[in-house]
């Protein structure tokens, strides 16, 4: 591995892959620092892509070279295309997930591309030669120098978890935050704040009686995100699951 390259990515969320899969595809030498080499991509809240908005950015990042919507057509379980009831600027397509396949097909992507290299570590801070950015140093004390970083750590910076009344410190449940780059731009003088996500319950579908729930099923001709001329895996004969929908009533409108 090279301790110098054209280009540092850090995070390997679906930006950082994105970002690093573009540079390296240009002829950039890159570096994607990760902390998990399994959870590239990782989709941490309900498995889907797509929606109102979020399925146009898909398919504009496919136009423009980019694999979020290869990856998502390679690990399709439903596909559906959203209010279909309203007018067509209305349409949304969506497209659930087998959350496992799809971090899994990204780091299969990520590994092809020579340009690009794959770091498993925690950048603690930036490393600066004359005022400029010149790398980064990690929690295990490797430095890598490069003339451009790119900064994708999303929720994970100074992360901090709440269930119910309860605070912890984390990016995501079971994985660590990262301290140390926020505290480094703070003292840059560039200003930083926090937004708040929200993620639902994850839960055991054996452990629920679907008898009760509304089934939503996928289209019977499904479509796709991706604009090449391959079918997705629901397309190729892979069975789509249903969706199972349920409603809030007064009494839960009440403890909230």
């Amino acid at each position: 591995m090279n301790k110098i390259y054209d280009i540092i990515v850090v995070g390997g969320g679906h930006a950082g892959c994105e970002a690093a899969m573009s540079a390296a595809n240009m002829g950039s030498s890159v570096l994607l620092i990760s902390m998990d080499m399994f959870g590239f991509a990782r989709m941490s809240c309900n498995p889907a892509i797509g929606g109102i908005a979020k399925g146009q950015i898909v398919r504009e990042i496919d136009a423009l070279g980019g694999y979020t919507g290869i990856v998502t057509d390679a690990s399709t379980l439903q596909f559906r295309m959203l209010n279909k009831s309203k007018g067509p600027a209305m349409w949304s397509p969506r497209a659930q997930c087998d959350k496992l396949m799809f971090s899994l097909y990204w780091r299969k992507i990520l590994e092809s591309n020579c340009n690009l290299d794959i770091y498993a570590d925690i950048v603690t801070s930036f490393l600066f030669e004359n005022s400029k950015i010149a790398g980064v140093c990690t929690n295990t004390g490797a430095i890598f120098k490069s003339r451009t970083v790119i900064l994708t750590a999303g929720t994970f910076l100074n992360g901090k978890m709440f269930i119910g009344r309860t605070q912890f410190e984390g990016g995501r449940i079971g994985e660590l935050s990262s301290y140390g780059l926020t505290e480094q731009l703070i003292n840059l003088g560039i200003e930083t704040s926090r937004m708040k996500t929200g993620t639902p319950p994850r839960i055991d579908i054996s452990s629920i009686d679907t008898s009760k729930l509304l089934k939503q099923y996928g289209d019977i001709n499904p479509d796709k995100f991706s604009y090449l001329p391959y079918l997705s895996s629901v397309q190729n004969g892979t069975e789509q699951m249903p969706c199972f929908i349920l409603h809030t009533n007064q009494e839960v409108h009440d403890i909230l």
